[in-house]
């Protein structure tokens, strides 16, 4: 399998790219954050927070498989960069509809979430697809690690500073943070130096290349069979993970600053995880950290729903979210590895995206029926069936030869072609 070589300066190219993505990713989740709480504030209901994740999530779903092929063929560096600077646009019209008004029309909110969406729904295969480009091959594994440390860095700094901005400043300037996040970041990716790869400026036959992704996922039976796990996977985790403000007021009776705490909680879980894969970790069966992943996080956010609704429970639920936080990037640094050393460099954002859809689907589906049957049988629980369905998930990991074996024969392969 041909890759490309990445530069002898990589390491500056990659933690300038690492630098840039942090900056803006604080920033936007900051905003995330805060038009979450402020829906949390202004309706309590378990049903407008779906609808919000939702909107949320539908643009990855609709976009993800055709936006591949296009970032195959497209300047990377030139699709982030356009991506920030939507995202960053619209926060600006929100935070000045806020300002003019004195409040934000709850439509007019969802509008924008799903515009800022869309526009993200580029950057994920982006910056997969780049990945490999920018490293060598030995390295994959260790940068996906530190990447999805930085990732969970975001989630401790931006609940943190985003609670703090939240009570201190009106919403409609806290808002702004986005456009200076996008400011820097735009700035830094001016620097980066991305290795043109083979199918770059080619032309583009969106449904035939959307095609060819999925054929090149499916073919591939065990990634395809494992795309398809944690897709059910995130089917039973996502709607509860949404709700996390709201089962922290009504059932933990907590506030906006406890709310705020569980995020800083699992983001420092994740951090700690992020940072054993990308320091420590060199795993000959990536397979296995996977499923463990999956179903200890089903344990525990099985037991969140289990917890009494008083403050020792929410403590509970700390420790919980944390035990949660820490096995979350084993599961993502594990299989995103696995992905990008199975595909050649040209073909690798049009499968991404696909795969990306693929997965994505599974969050908004949750989202239909969680808000009203939270409203109706209960938060928690949401929390213990969607506990005991990711523990099946994750057991079905190592019960598939195809994926049980999978990572096994990849590494063999590619020791060959290195030696070649």
């Amino acid at each position: 399998m041909h890759r490309n070589q990445p530069p002898s300066n990589w390491k500056i190219n990659f933690y300038t790219f690492l630098t840039g993505q942090f900056l803006t990713a604080v920033t936007s989740t900051v905003v995330q954050y805060a038009i979450i709480w402020y829906l949390t504030q202004k309706t309590g209901s378990a049903t407008i927070l779906s609808l919000a994740v939702l909107f949320g999530m539908m643009p990855t779903v609709l976009f993800s498989s055709f936006v591949g092929p296009l970032v195959d063929r497209l300047n990377k560096k030139l699709v982030l960069i356009l991506s920030d600077l939507v995202v960053a646009a619209f926060a600006l019209i929100l935070a000045l509809v806020g300002w003019l008004s004195g409040t934000f029309p709850m439509s007019f909110v969802f509008i924008v979430i799903l515009i800022r969406a869309t526009a993200q729904a580029f950057q994920m295969p982006t910056v997969q697809s780049m990945l490999p480009t920018m490293v060598p091959a030995s390295e994959i594994t260790r940068v996906n690690g530190q990447f999805g440390m930085v990732q969970a860095m975001n989630l401790v700094v931006a609940p943190a500073l985003g609670i703090f901005l939240f009570s201190v400043i009106p919403i409609h300037w806290l808002i702004l943070v986005d456009v200076i996040g996008a400011i820097i970041g735009t700035a830094l990716l001016f620097k980066l130096k991305i290795e043109k790869v083979v199918s770059q400026g080619e032309e583009i036959h969106l449904f035939h290349d959307t095609k060819e992704g999925f054929k090149l996922l499916y073919q591939n039976k065990g990634i395809w069979y494992m795309t398809l796990i944690l897709g059910a996977t995130l089917l039973f985790l996502v709607p509860g993970m949404s709700l996390f403000p709201l089962i922290t007021i009504e059932h933990f009776g907590g506030s906006l600053i406890d709310a705020g705490w569980v995020e800083v909680v699992f983001g420092l879980g994740t951090v700690v995880g992020g940072a054993i894969i990308g320091f420590f970790a060199k795993i000959k069966n990536r397979v296995l950290p996977l499923m463990l992943s999956i179903v200890i996080q089903g344990i525990f956010f099985a037991l969140i729903g289990l917890m009494a609704g008083n403050r020792t429970g929410f403590i509970a639920f700390l420790i919980f979210t944390a035990i949660i936080g820490l096995a979350n990037p084993f599961a993502s640094a594990m299989e995103l590895a696995m992905v990008q050393q199975s595909y050649q460099p040209q073909y690798l954002g049009r499968v991404m995206g696909v795969m990306l859809s693929i997965i994505s689907l599974a969050g908004p589906l949750g989202m239909l029926f969680t808000g009203p049957l939270a409203d109706q049988i209960g938060i928690q629980n949401i929390f213990v069936i969607g506990g005991i369905g990711t523990i099946f998930c994750g057991l079905s990991l190592v019960g598939i030869s195809k994926i049980r074996n999978y990572d096994i024969a990849l590494q063999n392969k590619i020791k060959v072609e290195e030696k070649q």
